[in-house]
């Protein structure tokens, strides 16, 4: 009897799947543990309740990193760009319910807020990069891409949880682009340029530790309490502002989703509301890793692999000849 494809499949899976289970499942369930925060780790905290859409910080993004205007079919002559891409690393959104009459209400309300990477403390984008062109900085923990080292194999477009990475495709050569939190301007003595220009602090420059702890502070409030709202660098010279808090979503968005960011939200609004969506706290880098170091250590899965066609190669060579004495004819009796 000969084997289907359906057959064939299946005998595939079995086989290699039997030899995989005793060596892979024990390591999965014992993989690696999310990686942790760096002590000195440098990020930013987005207070949505605090911004006013003037999109001061897209211009500055745009300026500090010489990225082109992105216009749309609406608005041929501004620089207007919908979403993150090629030409736009950090963009201001606005969420809007009903009538939108009042800022930072979830019906009949509106807010704002901001997209760029989140630097995450154990990201996917490293994790999955074949030629260590994404790499996050041992001190700042900042997450960059060497260009000159890409390969635009787009890998980290689909790793990335928070779909942040762009591509390029509107050029004979295109790059990846992401936002850097302004690393090249760390060299001379400056920070990200979004959070530097913000006239409301609701986008504010700082180490991660620091930046957590002012956002438990502003949780711990009541709303329309009064209080001072620091402005551009956490700890800075820069002019504090005073005013009354809102009513926040108790919850610090960032602090721990995929094992950690270094951007981190607070909002009005809930946060799947304003497209930031529930995510666990283990990170999708110590899954994958965990799976591809348990696949390949030991040769597992090239012997599993290896395994299950010799089964199915064994069963079709016995099928055959199986076949085969079937087919012969019977002998014929003696004549008379």
């Amino acid at each position: 009897m000969t084997s289907t494809r359906r057959e064939f499949l299946r005998d595939t899976l079995v086989g290699g799947g039997s030899a995989l289970a005793a060596g892979l499942l024990p390591a999965i369930a014992s993989g690696r543990d999310n990686l942790p925060r760096i002590p000195t780790a440098r990020g930013l905290l987005y207070d949505s309740t605090l911004c006013i859409g003037c999109k001061a910080c897209m211009a500055a993004c745009k300026q500090a990193n010489d990225l082109p205007p992105e216009h749309t079919l609406a608005e041929p002559y501004w620089d207007t760009p919908l979403d993150l891409s090629g030409k736009t690393k950090t963009v201001i959104k606005m969420y809007r319910d009903g009538t939108a009459a009042v800022k930072d209400r979830e019906v009949d309300g509106f807010a704002f807020i901001k997209a760029s990477c989140m630097h995450c403390v154990d990201p996917s984008c490293v994790s999955v990069c074949p030629v260590s062109a994404m790499r996050k900085d041992p001190g700042s923990g900042i997450v960059t891409n060497n260009p000159d080292v890409c390969i635009g194999c787009r890998y980290c477009v689909a790793a990335c949880p928070f779909k942040v990475p762009r591509f390029e495709y509107d050029t004979p050569f295109p790059r990846i682009k992401k936002c850097e939190l302004c690393e090249h301007r760390m060299a001379k003595g400056h920070y990200a340029a979004c959070a530097a220009v913000c006239p409301t602090g609701a986008t504010l420059y700082g180490q991660v530790e620091d930046l957590l702890r002012e956002a438990k502070r502003r949780l711990s409030l009541s709303p329309g309490e009064e209080t001072r709202f620091p402005r551009g660098e956490l700890g800075g010279a820069d002019h504090d502002v005073r005013a009354h808090t809102a009513r926040y979503v108790p919850q610090i968005y960032g602090e721990s989703e995929m094992g950690g960011t270094q951007m981190i939200f607070l909002a009005g609004v809930p946060f799947a509301k304003l497209g930031y969506r529930p995510l666990p706290t283990r990170s999708y880098a110590s899954v994958s890793e965990t799976l591809q170091h348990s696949l390949y250590e030991g040769m597992v899965m090239p012997i599993a692999a290896l395994a299950g066609l010799s089964f199915l190669a064994y069963r079709s060579r016995v099928n055959h000849t199986l076949l085969d004495e079937e087919d012969q004819p019977e002998p014929a009796g003696e004549q008379p």
